[in-house]
């Protein structure tokens, strides 16, 4: 143990004096730039100042690093190369190549140099020359698995996504951490629509690797989207073991829990989420779906008004607990909810629709109508809608208004049963009998069944014996 802890030290200092080095290389430049005294740095030096300014934005200070790099070392490759690539950053395309050119004569078998070639042609929307670069690097290089990872992007820009999953699974052949590999290699077996041949790849991945929670919650993924929700679960379960603080995976694993009906231990998943950061509304929301799942009312109304509170923009939150109202038949409550949604987002076709649907249920049909018509007015085209809204015209003798819908949403619909048997009903109430007996005939035609709506929602016109003999004689086999 004793061994371990002085090892352990010996290589933390190492690392401390590393940082030492780094942090006095660029105090001393930036003294050196503010006092115009002239101080010497090796060439590595200056390539560690000048991609430190390019990681942190400052491509002018990294340019003046790069000039006075060049003016001690005008021979250092290093340096050229990151010469080209602020080239390339700058999209100084022609520059770059030709100082390339200048440095392959000098060293044709530096790797960098094809990289930096495939660079530019992939910044040329020239892919397939970039991978004949990236494929002459890998001759040259130690870091097979950068390289792989580089061909990989190349392919995905080209949308073959075949040549691109090999690669990565190159990569990670090479360089088994590489996390943004394999999220790539999940990224394209899902996009080739071959998730059980990802889930298979990812079983071998963990046999080299078990410790990978990304592998075991890409799995969960998987077998989530698969609707595998017991392996879904274990997997997400692992990942939580290896990384206690994975967000994302309790998340994942609380909604595979909820398809399993196992609700209590999906709100203690979600409830981890909230544990470990500000609690997301989606979080909050799913808690009080839970709760009322498990008869709980109390804690999930708490919790819905928790989403709201936390996201007012959220429209689910506030259909949640309209909804919830609704359930309990409290109409009044889940009105006063809805007009709160609607307070603050009056064109959500979705509050619009729930304030035509409570309105109804308390016989308010002016308001009703008003609401449906809002909801299709903002881009809700479902037949119910369209017919709810419909219904509540007639029901204020508005007729006309309604044929005209109706027409309109035959648009939508055509070949419906439904709006031909009240489009039949409307007509013939006004005594249109040819227009009436058309869309009587069609929605014979469309469903015979369906005729049950015209004595439901237009009795007095079901009754004439005008309607029963056209029904029987349209009902009669040929």
């Amino acid at each position: 143990t004793t061994f371990i802890k002085d090892n352990f030290k010996q290589k933390a200092m190492h690392l401390d004096h590393d940082e030492e080095d780094y942090n006095l290389s660029l105090s001393k430049f930036e003294s050196m730039l503010k006092t115009n005294k002239v101080f010497f740095f090796d060439s590595e030096e200056f390539e560690e100042i000048i991609l430190h300014y390019l990681d942190i934005g400052k491509a002018n200070l990294a340019k003046k690093a790069l000039k006075l790099g060049l003016d001690q070392h005008p021979k250092s490759t290093g340096l050229k190369l990151v010469q080209v690539e602020m080239l390339v950053y700058d999209d100084k395309l022609d520059q770059a190549e030709k100082l390339l050119n200048e440095l392959y004569a000098i060293e044709p078998t530096n790797e960098e140099i094809f990289i930096q070639k495939a660079n530019i042609y992939s910044k040329r929307d020239q892919h397939e020359k970039a991978v004949e670069y990236q494929n002459i690097a890998l001759k040259y290089t130690e870091d097979f698995a950068d390289v792989y990872n580089l061909i990989g992007m190349e392919y995905l820009f080209m949308d073959n996504l075949e040549q691109a999953k090999q690669s990565f699974i190159k990569c990670l052949e090479e360089d088994i951490e590489d996390q943004s590999a394999l999220y790539n290699v999940v990224y394209c077996y899902e996009f080739l629509d071959q998730n059980l041949e990802a889930i298979e790849y990812l079983k071998t991945y963990i046999e080299r690797n078990p410790y990978s929670e990304i592998a075991w919650h890409q799995s969960g993924r998987l077998y989530y989207g698969l609707k595998d929700y017991e392996n879904a679960v274990r997997a997400f379960e692992f990942s939580t073991y290896i990384d206690d603080e994975f967000i994302g995976a309790y998340m994942e694993m609380g909604k595979a829990q909820e398809r399993l009906k196992k609700y209590d231990e999906a709100i203690e998943s979600y409830q981890r989420t909230i544990e470990l950061d500000d609690p997301t509304s989606y979080a909050l929301l799913r808690i009080g779906k839970c709760y009322e799942k498990l008869g709980n009312k109390v804690e999930a109304l708490k919790y819905f008004n928790k989403t709201v509170h936390e996201d007012p923009l959220l429209d689910k939150g506030w259909i949640a607990i309209t909804d919830f109202y609704v359930r309990q038949k409290n109409f009044q409550k889940a009105l006063y909810y809805v007009n709160k949604a609607l307070a603050i987002d009056d064109q959500n076709r979705l509050y619009w629709k729930r304030f035509g649907t409570i309105n109804k249920a308390m016989g308010n049909f002016e308001e009703a109508e008003f609401g449906y018509r809002k909801a299709v007015e903002f881009g809700d085209y479902q037949l119910d809608t369209w017919l709810f809204w419909v219904d509540m015209m007639h029901q204020m003798g508005e007729y006309n208004n309604a044929i005209l819908t109706l027409i309109q949403s035959a648009e939508y619909f055509p070949e419906e049963a439904e709006i031909e048997y009240r489009l039949a009903g409307l007509h013939l109430l006004l005594n249109e009998t040819e227009k009436g007996n058309f869309h009587l005939s069609n929605g014979l035609r469309l469903n015979a069944k369906h005729q049950t709506l015209l004595q439901e929602m237009f009795p007095t016109v079901w009754e004439r014996p005008s309607v029963q003999e056209y029904i029987a004689k349209h009902s009669k086999p040929e």
